[in-house]
């Protein structure tokens, strides 16, 4: 082995480029690539949480664990989420205006929008639907001991009470529902946009204010209206750099909040609710790797294989942070240089999709919600069932993108169809885990509803230059150079 190595290196010597292709492809850790590197905090976080959560059995170790987490570890994790959560709102009122001026003409904007509404509709459907069938088959609710469902009740039944009073507000009239998408006063939707059980219009509001703005202004004639088109440009090119600033802490955050995780949780809450994970990760697996595949290959005309590659950083970053809207950033710019898809499109797509379209989390509610009725004994008819399947979609359409937003409307479910909603406590211990995977599952929809919507609307390389479907399905420029920059890697 070691002649091996000598004759590589004498062989190298000699040939100057091949020396060179050994050094660029041997790199040190700290000039990986930056999804590397995440993905390297990310496995280190969760290992260590897991190591000291086995050895911290005595209550002297179990409160010393608190205090780092609560003095050090979480601060350390959460300081790398506000870092990106103070840019969010400028950069979706920037992002949505520029989409919308770029587009040009009214008429498309409307296109794209519905595209945009029915691939949603059929991302969510489809979660939804795999979410009960899996439920139904394995039945994860009938291997759950009556003990380990009072003891998960007892131990988590206080961080249940928030959530239980939220879940079971009575909801406004639809018509007032409506009336809050217009907002009455931006600046205050802005303010309360990631307030807890605010129940106005917050984050939607904001962007629905900030498309009546962009589309007055791509009405202003261009002589007027070019200072402010550019000064807005000019805030969304800002946004993007502090996100560059805030993603160098990301190997660190990241492991502090994989750290924070498993250090509280450990294995056991694993065990104990095995099942309800399993059926949860497997329909998350499937949509993600199937359907979205499916739809990939034979409606957009995109390799999978390269979309994942390409998306990496995103779906590493979401899993991590639990929040569609602090992966934001990362997936406007992955979407324009990796994926290559037009500005005007990626922006506006992705920006509405990360409050829109939560697909990952309509399923997720469908698994919760009848996995608490089967633990509660409660039988729900093939009715009912399709009941709770629309419900979990339109909560879709309403759950913030912010870590545990979805865990109220879960209530307001499991009220409807006659599940206390104390039931919630069960999969408390638990949650943080399947957030970031559902997260996960959420942002790559966006990435995935954007791709479709592109389809037909003309797909834009990183120069600029629009390209064909064709070759942007096959491998357009920006996937050729992501492939290349890859491979050197």
């Amino acid at each position: 082995m070691a002649g091996c190595v000598l004759s590589r290196e004498a062989h190298a010597s000699q040939h100057p480029l091949l020396e060179k292709h050994i050094t660029m492809t041997i790199r040190p850790p700290w000039k990986w690539q930056l999804a590397n590197l995440i993905l390297l905090g990310l496995a280190t976080g969760l290992a260590a949480g897991l190591a000291i959560n086995a050895f911290c059995t005595t209550p002297e170790a179990l409160a010393r664990l608190q205090w780092w987490l609560a003095q050090v570890i979480q601060p350390a994790g959460k300081l790398f989420i506000r870092l990106i959560f103070m840019i969010v709102l400028p950069l979706i009122f920037s992002a949505i205006v520029l989409g919308v001026v770029e587009m040009g003409d009214i008429r498309k904007l409307g296109r794209v929008g519905v595209k945009c509404v029915l691939w949603t509709l059929v991302l969510a459907g489809t979660s939804v639907v795999i979410g009960l069938v899996l439920v139904n088959v394995l039945a994860p609710g009938r291997h759950l001991p009556e003990a380990t469902r009072a003891e998960l009740i007892a131990q988590h039944g206080g961080a249940a009470a928030a959530n239980i009073e939220q879940g079971t507000r009575a909801s406004p009239p639809v018509a007032e529902s409506i009336l809050n998408l217009v907002p009455q006063n931006p600046l205050f939707e802005a303010v309360n946009a990631f307030t807890p059980n605010y129940t106005g219009g917050g984050l939607i509001s904001v962007m629905v204010f900030s498309v009546f703005f962009g589309v007055a202004l791509a009405m202003v004639p261009r002589e007027k209206s070019a200072a402010l088109t550019a000064a807005i440009q000019g805030t969304f090119e800002v946004c993007m750099l502090v996100i560059g600033f805030a993603m160098k802490l990301a190997p660190v955050g990241v492991a502090c909040l994989g750290f924070s995780v498993t250090a509280t949780l450990g294995a056991s809450v694993l065990a104990s609710l095995g099942a309800y994970v399993g059926v949860v990760l497997l329909g998350l697996a499937l949509h993600q790797f199937g359907f979205y595949s499916l739809l990939l290959a034979f409606v957009a005309r995109r390799s999978p294989a390269r979309f994942f590659q390409s998306i990496r950083e995103v779906m590493i970053t979401s899993f991590s942070t639990s929040s569609s809207n602090a992966t934001l950033p990362v997936s406007i710019r992955v979407a324009e240089q990796n994926l290559g898809l037009p500005r005007q499109i990626s922006r506006f797509v992705l920006t509405v999709g990360a409050s829109a379209n939560q697909n990952g989390t309509a399923l997720y509610e469908g698994v919760t919600v009848l996995f608490l009725a089967q633990v509660f004994g409660v039988d729900l008819s093939i009715g009912q069932q399709i009941i709770v399947a629309l419900m979990c979609i339109m909560a879709g359409f309403g759950t913030a993108g912010v870590p545990g937003g979805s865990l109220p409307l879960v209530v307001g479910v499991l009220v409807t169809i006659g599940v206390p909603g104390e039931a919630i406590a069960i999969i408390l211990g638990i949650d943080r885990l399947l957030d970031m995977c559902r997260t996960t599952l959420n942002v790559t929809g966006d990435l995935v509803c954007a791709v479709l919507v592109a389809r037909g609307e003309g797909n834009r390389s990183p120069d600029g230059s629009v390209i064909d479907d064709e070759s942007a399905g096959q491998a357009g420029p920006a996937m050729r150079l992501a492939d290349k920059t890859e491979q050197e890697a």
